[in-house]
């Protein structure tokens, strides 16, 4: 039976550590019991714990420390041999042993020389259960010898030839790290075309003159001893085939020349590896290292493939500008053939390398320490693998074990040993040794023959507090040989757990896959074997887990503001969460801007360095949750900087920059601005934006200038601050490379033309002596052109001109150097005059009433003597066709653009004589007036009547007076007169309809109803049809008795907070009526829509379909009978301003007028022209009435 030591396992409150750790931990603790009181009682064979490496290089200049620490119970006791030979330190004073430990310390320092010490040392530990052994440690000094004595000759090399600068360092332990430099100590610039090889030779594909120089020095650096070893500097001239003939007759004596190949461009061929193939091997797990250098014109690229396979993606390196192939932790499945490829634009060439994989000898299975009770039975295996495959041999107690003394316990089967009824004399440390020729493996492996009975190392009583849901761990560390069985028990009189439920592992912890509520109790842990039995309970409680239920949120904010992060944690109540804020997993600043409270994180006054991952973490005693948010810190970029100028010529430069921290935001474009000093000082100007990523703009400059420079970068929140200007930079004059732009010819007077043009500034100038040739000449005639060049102004005039004759006309700038290009010229004209010839054939068509269409014939184009702007129509009305007196006639304007031959006459009035004449009109003015033309417009509807009043009322009957319309718009043929009664309760009666003569202006109403109220609707009428009507209410009288009663009863139906006073004074009750009368009639008003459109055009104002009157005049109220409630109160009287409105609105800012007949005059334009006209009489005589009536 095999024996464990089991040790004791810390406490894991969070339950929370993954199995395989934890079952890991285990194993790799089988060997050394943990527990201090086991260890006292306990004895085991040594084991060596530290010791110096295989291969241990050591620094001349100190002590030699050579380390062996082993442990062991009993303590173990250390020798040391040397080369294979016992190495007694007692008869070396040089040499001592630290106490308690095997490590040997020899000193060098005070005399002594450490080349005396150099060898092979293994150490021994032993007690009386076995001995353990180290490894060989091979012990040498380092070593860092100085460069050979050599005359190096200088180098002269033709342009374009390759070079190989050898290096050949010495050969140092361990081996230098080599690298070139100057005089100075700066390393030499290396790139595709010059590089370093593995070697440490400095390769050159082709020289360029810029390589001449006299300080190509190798070094070579001893890291060991941090000393640095220096070669001769070599020297290397490069010059031209003409310099190369002239230098091999001068120097030949005692210069070297390299190479034979030409400058010309070439192929590529390799200057390293040489051949075609070669072979390359290397040990399993180092760093695969694979070189290919080639020389060629232009110089060549170099690719790497894998034939028959793919290069490892995460193991793959390039490096020396993929010159050299590396991968990482080499395998044998790395084995092949890899192919270098040179290349440039006149070929190709390759390289196969073969490389073979070999290994040092690696374990499979180490043999690992056995604990075993007497009579029970084990075996040691000690598998390794390597390439060729390693020989595995065996010592015990460091001896050989083919010599050492047997035991019948054990039989070698080659790689294992196996053990069988083992004794107390068993016990011994057993060496596996696996060897080949690239290294070999060295185990030591214990077997300690023990019997003991169970003893539980967990302490007794433990609590185990764990998170609901997550696993809990109940330890029961334990030791015994035979090793013990474990039971677990729940309770006090709980059967054993079993499996299906619990996992029982086989160090005696017991597995709680998903703890819950119902899990919390007492648990028992018993170790029983042959030699007694011990018992531990164990306590384990479930607490709720730590949740964030409200996490911090990413955030992007501008720098200076403020932020804030939020955390809420949910946590089980008897634990104490500590909530804890970290900044890219450290602490928070200490600072004074970041501010905590119970949930919230804030920052204020963000900086640039405040971006990052803040986390806010919640401990508790047993678990803990955290979040994360990202802030970035983001702002305008700062400004850029160095500005400079290069490749000046005279139009343009070149201004490259450096640009500012984009502060977290890419930058999206550059601006570049610029400062005219010369014009312009302290104006700044756009010049031109690039794209975010470039620093180098090319910029278009103009002649003299005096430019300076800046540039501002721009990113998503903003723009950045101008950099600082650029140094100045003034550009050569130079004659103008542009005109004056919008040059014009227009005169002023018949007799003139008038140059101008917009004058160039000071930038666009190019020069000192800005100055203009103007010049013109006819355009249709053979005229030669004329020309004066006149200062730095913006206008000329040529006078005695003929009248508006076309120009050709060219304004050219010129300045000290010479003249801007040739202008184009542009075309005007010479002063315009009043048109000569009025329009002819003028023609009227009436369309309606208010509408007429005019034609006319254009004027020939020479008689307008300037340019065409259109015709005006005047027009007026004559007279009346009812023939009204005479009268000032205001004239009317409509003007009509350019060359329209008719246009139409709104706005007229019906039934009128009309006359008109046409004019043409130029820039100058208007030109003679046509013959007038006459024309009558027919019959309209009328406007309503100007006024009804109801007067005389009596019991039966009402007489109702009115004024004729004040625009009849015709001859009227009747008026007529509907009514209808309204009673108490606001309902209409029967509507009656009566037809009154139009020359009446009065009409009484008998057999009406007394004390009844009635609406009235009243319009006229012509031949065309039915005009706007007006409306009206009156009431029929009562007698005295019936009127007190009506009244009463209307004071208490319409007043009823004067209820308290119906016993009042009967005068009081009469004043009282009175005021109520006078009141109704004063509001009782229905009034007509508010503007009559007396005026209105009938083409332009549709009329509604069902009664012919104009839409504008549309009121249900006037139109319809009264519905229930619609009454209001009434004066009895409609005022002229009530339902005629003043047409002043209508003439455009010119006031109206009223002829004799009541019709409108008005003016559609700015202009008015009044004269006498003779009116027509009106067929009914106006008599506008404005009064009020009232019931007294």
């Amino acid at each position: 039976m095999q024996l464990k030591i089991m040790p004791k396992k810390k406490h894991l409150s969070a339950g929370g550590v993954p199995l395989i750790l934890f079952l890991c931990q285990m194993i790799s603790a089988l060997d050394v019991p943990l527990d201090p009181k086991l260890l006292h009682d306990l004895v085991q064979p040594p084991t060596i714990t530290q010791q110096s490496p295989k291969d241990y290089i050591i620094d001349p200049r100190e002590n030699i420390v050579i380390q062996c620490e082993a442990k062991g119970k009993p303590p173990p006791s250390f020798s040391w041999t040397r080369n294979g030979t016992h190495f007694d330190i007692d008869k070396d004073p040089l040499v001592t042993m630290k106490p308690g430990s095997g490590t040997l310390v020899i000193n060098i320092m005070s005399e002594g020389k450490a080349e005396t010490y150099e060898g092979v040392y293994q150490c021994t530990a032993r007690n009386e259960r076995g001995a353990a052994v180290s490894n060989n440690i091979v012990v040498r000094p380092s070593r860092s010898p100085l460069w050979t004595k050599e005359r190096l000759e200088p180098i002269v090399l033709q342009n374009g030839q390759s070079l190989v600068l050898p290096c050949r360092p010495p050969i140092g332990l361990p081996p230098a790290i080599i690298f070139w430099m100057d005089n100075s100590f700066q390393r030499l610039p290396q790139s595709e075309r010059v590089s370093q090889g593995l070697n440490g030779d400095l390769y050159f594909s082709n020289v360029l003159p810029e390589d001449t120089r006299e300080d190509y020095i190798c070094y070579a650096r001893f890291n060991h001893t941090q000393t640095i070893q220096q070669k001769q500097p070599i020297s290397l001239k490069v010059i031209s085939v003409d310099e190369l003939n002239d230098t091999i007759a001068a120097n030949l004596s005692d210069t070297e020349f390299y190479g034979a190949k030409s400058s010309k461009e070439r192929p590529p061929t390799f200057l390293t590896p040489e051949g075609n193939e070669s072979h390359k091997e290397e040990l399993r797990g180092n760093v695969l290292s694979l070189e290919c250098i080639a020389e060629g014109l232009p110089t060549p690229i170099i690719y790497w493939i894998k034939e028959d396979g793919m290069l490892p993606a995460n193991r793959t390196f390039y490096r020396n500008f993929k010159k050299t192939l590396q991968i990482t932790h080499v395998s044998e499945a790395d084995s092949g053939n890899y192919q270098c490829i040179a290349k440039n634009a006149l070929g190709a060439v390759h390289h196969t390398i073969s490389v073979t994989v070999k290994a040092a000898p690696y374990w499979i299975v180490a043999p690992q320490n056995l604990v075993l009770s007497p009579g029970e039975n084990g075996t040691l295996i000690c598998r390794a693998n390597g390439n060729p495959k390693p020989r595995i041999s065996w010592l015990t107690n460091g001896v050989p074990i083919e010599i050492a003394l047997d035991d019948p316990s054990r039989k070698i089967d080659g790689d294992t040993i196996i053990f069988s009824n083992v004794q107390e004399s068993s016990s011994a440390v057993y060496q596996c040794n696996a060897s080949n020729k690239y290294g070999y493996l060295l185990a030591n492996a214990f077997v300690n023959v023990l019997a003991e009975p169970p003893r539980i190392l967990t302490s007794a009583n433990t609590l185990y507090q764990v998170i609901a849901n997550r696993p809990a761990l109940l330890d029961c560390a334990f030791f015994g040989s035979p090793m013990p069985t474990i039971e677990w028990f729940k309770g006090t009189k709980g059967s054993a757990l079993h499996e299906d439920i619990y996992v029982l592992h086989d160090n005696g912890t017991l597995e709680i896959p998903v703890a819950q509520k119902d899990s919390t109790g007492t648990y028992t842990c018993v170790a029983r074997n042959k030699l007694g039995m011990a018992k531990n309970e164990v306590h384990l409680e479930i607490k709720d887990p730590t949740r964030i239920i409200k996490q911090p949120e990413y955030a992007v904010v501008q720098r200076g503001s403020k932020v804030s992060f939020e955390c809420r944690v949910k946590h089980d109540h008897t634990l104490i969460p500590t909530i804890m804020w970290l900044k890219d997993n450290g602490e928070l600043p200490n600072d004074e801007r970041f501010s905590t409270d119970k949930d919230h994180l804030v920052v204020s006054d963000v900086k640039d360095d405040d971006g990052g991952t803040y986390t806010c973490t919640a401990n508790t005693t047993l678990d803990s949750a955290s979040a994360s948010a990202v802030l970035r810190v983001v702002d305008v970029p700062n400004p850029p900087f160095d500005l400079e100028l290069t490749n000046q010529l005279d139009k343009s430069v070149q201004l490259t920059w450096t640009p500012g921290d984009d502060n977290n935001s890419p930058i999206t474009k550059f601006i570049i601005e610029y400062e005219d000093a010369m014009h312009d000082a302290g104006l700044w100007r756009h010049q031109a934006e690039v794209s975010g990523t470039q620093t180098t703009a090319q910029l278009k400059l103009s002649p003299y200038v005096n430019y300076s420079f800046r540039v501002m970068a721009e990113n998503s929140i903003g723009r950045s601050m101008p950099s600082e200007a650029s140094e100045q930079y003034l550009t050569k004059a130079a004659e103008p490379d542009q005109n004056p732009m919008a040059v014009e010819g227009l005169g002023t007077e018949p007799d003139n033309l008038v140059i101008t043009w917009k004058p160039l500034n000071g930038f666009q100038s190019n020069g000192p002596g800005l100055q203009y040739k103007v010049s013109w000449r006819q355009k249709d005639g053979d005229d030669e052109w004329t020309s004066v060049v006149v200062a730095n102004v913006s206008k000329y005039i040529v006078s005695g001109t003929p009248t508006f004759v076309p120009y050709l006309i060219k304004v050219q700038a010129l300045n000290d150097v010479g003249f801007a290009p040739e202008p184009a010229a542009v075309m005007g004209h010479s002063g315009e005059d009043l048109p000569m010839v009025a329009p002819g054939n003028v023609r009227v068509s009436v369309v309606n009433s208010t509408l007429a269409e005019v034609h006319w014939d254009p004027v020939p184009p020479k008689s307008v003597r300037g340019h065409l702007q259109g015709y005006r129509i005047y027009y007026w009305k004559t007279q009346s066709s009812s023939k009204r007196n005479r009268r000032h006639i205001e004239k009317k304007i409509l003007t009509f653009q350019g060359t329209k031959t008719h246009g139409m006459l709104p706005g007229l009035q019906p039934y009128s004589h009309y006359a008109l004449n046409v004019r043409v009109v130029n820039g100058k003015g208007e030109g003679p007036a046509s013959t007038d033309r006459g024309f009558h417009t027919p019959e309209g509807v009328p406007s309503a009547p100007s006024s009804l009043k109801i007067v005389n009322p009596t019991l039966d009957s009402l007489t109702l007076e009115w004024d004729p319309p004040s625009h009849p718009n015709g001859i009227l043929t009747e008026y007529i007169l509907q009514y209808q009664p309204i009673n108490s309760t606001h309902e209409l009666g029967p509507l009656v309809d009566l037809k009154i003569p139009a020359n009446k202006t009065r009409w009484t109403l008998k057999n009406l109803n007394f004390s009844t109220r009635y609406k009235f609707y009243f319009y006229a009428q012509t031949s065309v049809g039915p005009g706007s009507q007006i409306t009206e209410e009156a009431i029929t009288t009562v007698d005295e008795g019936k009127k007190a009663m009506a009244s009463r009863q209307v004071d208490i139906a319409t007043q009823g907070w004067f209820i308290g006073l119906m016993c009042a004074v009967a005068l009081l009750i009469l004043i009282l009526l009175i005021v109520c009368f006078i009141r109704r009639n004063k509001g009782g008003k229905y009034p007509v829509k508010e503007k009559e459109d007396a005026h209105a055009d009938p083409e332009i104002q549709p009329m509604k379909e069902d009664d012919g009157t104009f839409g504008e005049y549309s009121d249900a109220e006037d139109h319809k009978p009264l519905k229930k409630g619609s009454r209001t109160p009434s004066d009895r009287t409609v005022k002229k301003e009530d339902s005629d409105d003043s047409l002043v609105d209508y003439g455009e800012g010119v006031n109206g007028q009223f002829n004799e007949d009541g019709s409108f005059i008005g003016q559609y334009s700015g202009k008015k022209e009044k004269e006498p006209a003779e009116g027509n009489e009106s067929s009914e005589a106006p008599s506008p009435v404005n009064a009020m009536n009232s019931f007294v």
